[in-house]
Order: structure tokens, then C-alpha cells, then sequence
């Protein structure tokens, strides 16, 4: 039961940032925004959605496992994290990469300490998600491979913040 209600409450709170993203794309691009890294976005939409998918199948694969609670503990706190990144961004905030002509890049809340704090928010998410039920495969699988595509993803907003 506390699996469907965690599961429930990832996936309303994965869509609803893509409501709020789908809400900023139009204000940027009302304001001139340029995309960037275009190719690569299908790549990260799938492996998000491949994410869940493992995180049910291994749980119900392996039988189902209790809460850990130092890992939900962990995983609010990133919660907590993860808005103080989104209401420093604001409208600027974005699951694509949108630069608007002329605008400098954030520097306040968390962008005053790290250069890519979401980026930070999502790697810790990755791993510890699937530690909250103790699923092993769907943590190191799926942080490798979220690895891989932050590489790809940060070389490419590093290369458009640098023009």
C-alpha cells in the first residue's frame, strides 16, 4: 500500500513539473527564448518514464520490500531542495534547455553555491528513489545511465551559457 501511494505521489509530482515546464516554455519563448540540446531531450523523456516502469517492476518482481526511512527522509529533503532550485529559476526553470537573448544565467538561491543544482537534485534522485523500497537493480542501473545523459545534457548548457 505505502508503494502505490509513493509511486502515485512521484508520478503526479513528474507531471506536474512538466505542466509547470510545458507553462515557462511558452513565457520563454514568448520572450525570444532559443532551444538547445534537442536531440538528446526524447533520450531523457525515455529514460524518466523507463524509471518508474523499473521501480514498479522490481518491486513487484522481488516480492515488495518495507519502507526505508532514512532514505524517505533523504528523498523529502531533496524534495525541499529540488522547489528552493525551481522558485530560484522561476519561469526561467525548464525540463529543455531555453535560452532567452541577453538574459544572464541565475545566480541566486542555490545557483549562488552550485553551478547546476538541479542537476545535482536529480542525480541524488535517481539513486535514492529506489532506496526508499530497497530497489538495488532500478538504483545503480538507472544512475548510470542517468550519468551518461547528464554528461551529454551539461556539456551542452554549459556550451549555450558560455555564449
Amino acid at each position: 500500500m505505502y508503494f502505490i501511494i509513493f509511486i502515485l505521489f512521484l508520478i503526479t509530482q513528474r507531471l506536474t513539473e512538466l505542466y509547470v515546464s510545458k507553462r515557462n516554455e511558452k513565457w520563454l519563448l514568448a520572450n525570444g527564448a532559443v532551444e538547445y540540446g534537442r536531440g538528446h531531450y526524447p533520450y531523457i523523456v525515455a529514460l524518466h518514464t523507463l524509471f518508474i516502469i523499473s521501480l514498479i517492476a522490481e518491486y513487484y518482481l522481488s516480492g515488495g520490500y518495507p519502507i526505508h526511512y532514512v532514505f524517505l527522509v533523504l528523498f523529502i529533503l531533496l524534495l525541499i531542495f529540488k522547489y528552493w532550485v525551481l522558485s530560484s529559476l522561476g519561469s526561467y526553470w525548464n525540463t529543455r534547455i531555453y535560452r532567452v537573448p541577453g538574459v544572464v544565467a541565475v545566480r541566486k538561491g542555490p545557483y549562488k553555491i552550485f553551478k547546476h543544482p538541479n542537476y545535482i537534485d536529480v542525480v541524488c534522485e535517481i539513486a535514492i528513489i529506489p532506496l526508499v523500497f530497497h530497489l538495488y537493480y532500478t538504483a545503480v542501473i538507472f544512475t548510470v545511465l542517468n550519468a551518461i545523459m547528464l554528461t551529454i545534457r551539461i556539456r551542452v548548457e554549459n556550451r549555450v551559457w558560455a555564449e
